[in-house]
């Protein structure tokens, strides 16, 4: 039967059985083992690469700190921290800038207190206290108003106290066309959260019951308060809004046109060095000259990037060096890319828990000729909400724990000389086992002479 075949046909076997072990025995040769042990490993530092938003924090007012148990305890870190502020939809708007301090306020004392001030006055305030029952008639009587928004409670608003007095009293002296109110956001809590006021004192400017952005941010002194009330007057009245205001720090806008108290949002990308023991990094509202209002601290935010290890380049893809060592769903250098975490309800946030483990491949390093380019950090990642009492101000919470272990990744390959060796042993195995065959064949099946 096999002599039956044509001689090409021979030829053909023996080609597809060679080629089949080849193949196969170059693939068993140049195919690495890579192994995971896992060893013990301690760095004195990490680094680490965040990029997040929120959606309803004014820049100024995202504050960024660094606590571990070693007593590291860095409060509005700005090295190497960039802001931007956010658009409606959440689009990068404004360039906030890079390692940014609050601006200092300036306040001004007074030897009268605010009794005396308010007996020159017949035992009345200057400015108007505002309520819902008399706020509307308020503004149809001033077209033009400053409002003070603030919180008895609040040391900021107790040292603005007499200083607001004292201006109401100067616009009423100095005959300017202009309505000094204030609103107790205890007692009225409502027109407070209609008004969006974050921050106390918030001190803003009204035209026609209207707000009209940006809030002062100036000296708290009656000259500067005075001077600002002025030029917003003047603005208003000659149609100008492209003067600058007190200090550079305020301008009169057009309500259609963007500002940063209509979209207060968000987003805050960088790098920072701590310690590998357990911490944690929190955002959080502060401010070095306001007390936050914790009824409005809606902490919903969107996570771009959170990472540990050294700087790489944007695109660079190092877990995909590692092949088939790690399973496609184990890869989790950067698990939260892209999440976004929703609050809900005032009083709460989340609260990120990390557990961190370090993996190794010296011999990507070896081929490298760089040690930081071999190391990985694998993000095992939980998240919770977190529910806060009424007066404390929530704080989004990223809190890792390093493992004291790490995986190390070595690979096991083959000599030349055994690949040699295998292919002759291939060829020579291939000659003898297809010569067995054919002589069998021909013994069995040769006809018999008769």
């Amino acid at each position: 039967i096999f002599q039956s075949y044509a001689m090409e046909e021979k030829i053909r076997l023996l080609h597809y059985w060679f080629v089949t072990l080849f193949v196969t025995t170059t693939r068993k040769c140049t195919h690495t083992n890579v192994f995971c042990p896992y060893i013990s490993h301690a760095h004195n530092t990490q680094l680490i690469h965040a990029n997040y938003q929120t959606h309803t924090y004014a820049t100024r007012y995202t504050y960024t700190d660094v606590w571990d148990t070693l007593g590291t305890n860095l409060q509005n870190v700005t090295k190497d921290i960039t802001k931007w502020r956010l658009d409606d939809v959440g689009q990068k708007q404004k360039f906030h800038g890079r390692n940014t301090q609050q601006r200092q306020v300036k306040h001004q004392e007074h030897e009268e207190t605010l009794q005396d001030i308010h007996d020159s006055n017949g035992g009345e305030p200057h400015s108007t206290d505002l309520s819902p029952q008399n706020s509307q008639a308020f503004y149809t009587a001033h077209h033009l108003a400053m409002v003070d928004f603030y919180a008895p409670w609040c040391i900021w608003c107790q040292r603005l106290a007499p200083t607001w007095e004292k201006f109401a009293m100067e616009v009423k002296e100095k005959r300017i066309d202009l309505g000094v109110g204030k609103v107790d956001c205890v007692a009225h809590q409502q027109m407070c959260k209609d008004e969006r006021v974050m921050a106390f004192p918030t001190l803003r400017w009204m035209e026609d019951g209207k707000a009209v952005m940006p809030d002062y941010r100036g000296d708290r002194t009656v000259d500067g308060l005075v001077e600002y009330a002025k030029r917003r007057v003047d603005d208003s009245k000659g149609g100008n809004n492209d003067n600058k205001s007190n200090n550079g720090d305020n301008r009169a806008l057009a309500n259609n046109e963007w500002d940063e108290d209509h979209h207060p949002g968000c987003q805050v990308s960088g790098h920072l060095m701590v310690n590998r023991v357990p911490g944690n990094l929190h955002v959080e509202a502060k401010s070095s000259h306001h007390e936050i209002n914790s009824a409005m601290t809606n902490l919903t935010h969107r996570v771009n990037h959170l990472s540990f290890g050294p700087p790489r380049a944007p695109n660079y893809n190092f877990m995909a060096l590692f092949g088939d060592a790690f399973p496609a769903t184990y890869r989790h250098s950067n698990p939260m890319k892209g999440k976004f975490y929703p609050s809900a309800e005032y009083h709460t946030a989340f609260h990120h828990h990390m557990k961190i483990v370090s993996s190794h491949a010296d011999y990507l390093a070896s081929s490298r000729g760089s040690s930081s380019s071999s190391v990985v950090y694998q993000i095992l990642e939980e998240s919770q909400v977190v529910v806060y009492e009424v007066q404390e101000i929530p704080e989004i919470k990223f809190l890792w724990d390093m493992s004291p272990m790490s995986v190390s990744l070595t690979k096991e390959g083959r000599r030349w000389y055994e690949y040699m060796t295998n292919l002759l042993a291939i060829i020579g195995g291939t000659y003898t086992t297809l010569g067995l065959i054919n002589a069998t064949l021909l013994k069995l099946f040769k006809p018999k002479r008769l």
